[in-house]
């Protein structure tokens, strides 16, 4: 009798396919659900990120609309709104948290104002007056080497410690003005960046035709297509005065005639401003300085380095003019500039143009800052003498035939005028504020800080 086949070798096999199947089904399955939930993770990183860069919090929008709502809307602070043009300067959305922070204003009805040359000597101490009072200040400089940056650096510190921002920047960079004025609604410019001294021109002429012309220019370009546009205060300079004999110096007086190329750029840039105000509607204001001093101060100076060349017993070279007079100088204390230059954004009227175009007739102003009593430097000597407790080394010789004028001397009726300005610092009490100043931020000998004391 024969019997069925047996199946039941190939019974088991076919299951024991059959759940290795639904094991390597079940394998698969959790693979893909794991790639997928990555993909999906990856994705949502991204958009994330992407709208991080270009959207700033809620809350720091919250802030600013009530900031905004006790002062002005035209103080309000807006987000750029270019694709990812966040992460092209500073770090991103941080670095524009902080241009937004530092210029918003805390006062009612105060001023949003982009301050050129920020960590400069007079860029300093208007920064820390306007902060004071209640203004948004945004600072903007290069921290270029023409004296030792790390002066500038530590006034960027002392700005910091009051909350004030300053953008590494240079205003060539026409890219980064026009995010500046995109992400802030400026409502005034300090322009106070410039490629200063006289003697310097003989050497890097060039120098002074970027920062004073070229700058000015480019700044001048962001501002008029602006929206809103702002009203700029701009430093130019006694030295446009130049040849003038007309004495003391008046805003009539003709200046046409130059000493030096630093002069020449300053007086450029007095016609540029004329251009730029009768085409665009830019409302402008030109303070033209003498000879400001105090602490903080430029290395560069007869006074600064007088005083450090006498502290080290070297001699130092005071002038004379070819005539054997003696070299005089309208000596201006910062804190009576400080006030000239608040004075000057306080009464400047606003801008007439938008998109670029004039609308009506604008405000154009020029300035005279000095002390009004001009002091032989010879005399300036003397006063550190005595402050420093330490005979100077004099070598008097002759001017240099390098750009220098032998004499300046401010008519300020007009700024007293206008904005009551009124100078009251005279050159022993600024230079007694200076000293303490400097040997404090370099420390000098106790012998010398003892000297100080006793000359008060």
């Amino acid at each position: 009798m024969a019997f069925p086949p047996d199946t039941s070798k190939t019974t088991k096999l076919e299951r024991y396919n059959t759940y290795i199947r639904k094991v390597n089904t079940t394998k698969i399955l959790a693979a893909s659900s794991k790639l997928l939930f990555r993909l999906t993770l990856l994705v949502a990183l991204v958009l994330i990120f992407f709208f991080t860069l270009n959207y700033p919090p809620l809350s720091d929008n919250n802030t600013t609309a009530a900031v905004a709502g006790s002062t002005s809307s035209t103080h309000r602070v807006l987000a750029t709104s270019h694709l990812l043009s966040s992460a092209f300067y500073g770090s991103g959305t941080a670095w524009e948290k902080e241009v937004r922070r530092s210029s918003t204003p805390r006062r009612v009805n105060g001023f949003s104002v982009l301050v050129t040359g920020a960590g400069g000597f007079v860029g300093t101490h208007c920064s820390l007056a306007l902060k004071k009072r209640g203004d948004g200040v945004l600072g903007l400089d290069n921290f270029n080497s023409y004296y030792d940056p790390s002066l500038k650096r530590a006034r960027q510190n002392l700005l910091k410690q009051h909350e004030i921002f300053i953008v590494d920047g240079d205003l060539n960079d026409g890219e980064l003005l026009s995010k500046l004025f995109d992400i802030v609604p400026f409502t005034h410019v300090l322009h106070l960046a410039a490629q200063a001294g006289v003697r310097y021109a003989m050497v890097n002429p060039q120098s002074y035709v970027r920062s004073n012309i070229a700058g000015f220019v480019n700044l001048l370009e962001a501002s008029k297509i602006a929206d809103p546009q702002p009203a700029i205060v701009w430093a130019s300079s006694s030295s446009v005065y130049g040849l003038n004999t007309d004495n003391p110096f008046s805003e009539t007086h003709r200046t046409d005639q130059p000493a030096s190329l630093y002069a020449a750029t300053k007086k450029a840039g007095e016609e540029i401003a004329h251009t730029y105000n009768h085409i665009y509607g830019l409302s402008i204001t030109g303070l033209r300085f003498f000879t400001v001093y105090g602490p903080w101060g430029r290395p560069d100076m007869a006074y600064f380095f007088f005083t450090k060349d006498i502290l080290n017993g070297k001699p130092i070279d005071v002038y004379q003019t070819h005539d054997e007079k003696e070299v005089a100088r309208d000596f201006t204390y910062i804190d009576d500039v400080v006030k000239g230059c608040l004075g000057a954004l306080d009464t400047a009227e606003k801008s007439t143009g938008k998109g670029g175009r004039k609308r009506a007739p604008a405000q154009l102003r020029v300035y005279n800052l000095g002390n009004t009593s001009p002091v032989a430097v010879g005399k300036l000597v003397g006063i550190l003498e005595s402050l420093l407790h330490v005979k100077a080394k004099r070598h008097v010789i002759k001017m240099p035939r390098n750009g220098d004028v032998p004499f300046t001397h401010a008519n300020v009726s007009l700024a007293y005028r206008d904005f009551g300005y009124k100078p009251t610092t005279d050159l022993a009490t600024g230079l007694r504020k200076f000293v303490k100043w400097y040997i404090s931020y370099y420390g000098v000998t106790p012998r010398v800080k003892k000297g100080i004391t006793v000359a008060n």
